[in-house]
């Protein structure tokens, strides 16, 4: 018996590393009091003017992307030069892995699971989302958060910042979300109530680094 139960926590940890191995390959290279602006991924959803931090995403073990994911206007150019950097950029499966990363910040940010979110958000990003955590369970609050869709993700920029590659993802995405206090009553948020979000993330990445991936440096919405 105790020799199946070991058997269980192996396989379980082998499954654990496949995911985490996987995100990280599907984005290609680096390029409740919620977070600070965008970096609020739940709760009320407050509005930024600010340029917001964004998180970085892994890199996709992939090499001759073709030019037919290049996506049509100001972006196109903005992918070129990225892939003058890095040939195996491809826009198609960058916006794939951006999908991934976004559904698992926003459930991990929920959840207080500021071990996915280590993995995921640059530095600056992540200390404002492991605040709003602990501000939040230090207040016995919960957040609970429905992704019903994502209706749409589309690569609006890219450009070349030195060795620094960015990409911004704009989703459009329906969302439920809810904040309860200590005793389960709801503080803001409807349970009922779908809400339309439109995010632009951005995520970076050093082209020159050993490091192949990805992190959400920036955050901003236009809700």
């Amino acid at each position: 018996m105790m020799g199946e139960g070991f058997l269980e926590i192996v396989f379980f940890a082998m499954v654990a590393i496949f995911i985490i191995l996987r995100l990280r390959n599907v984005l290609g290279r680096r390029t409740g009091n919620e977070p600070p602006a965008r970096k609020t991924l739940a709760n009320d959803r407050s509005r930024q003017d600010a340029d917001d931090n964004v998180v970085s995403l892994p890199e996709r073990q992939r090499s001759g992307a073709g030019e037919d994911d290049i996506p049509l206007g100001t972006a196109a150019d903005g992918v070129r030069e990225l892939r003058a950097l890095d040939p195996s950029f491809s826009a198609d499966e960058f916006v794939a892995g951006a999908r991934t990363a976004y559904d698992m910040v926003l459930m991990s940010f929920a959840a207080g699971d500021t071990d996915t979110l280590r993995a995921l958000l640059d530095d600056d990003v992540y200390t404002n989302f492991q605040r709003a955590i602990a501000e939040r369970e230090g207040r016995g609050d919960t957040l609970e958060t429905t992704l019903a869709a994502i209706k749409s993700s589309e690569l609006v920029e890219a450009r070349a910042v030195g060795r620094m590659a960015e990409v911004t993802i704009k989703f459009v995405a329906e969302l439920v979300n809810v904040t309860r206090g200590k005793d389960g009553d709801v503080i803001s948020g409807d349970p009922r109530v779908v809400q339309n979000i439109t995010d632009f993330w951005t995520f970076a990445r050093d082209v020159r680094s050993g490091d192949p991936n990805w992190k959400l440096i920036a955050t901003r919405s236009e809700n």
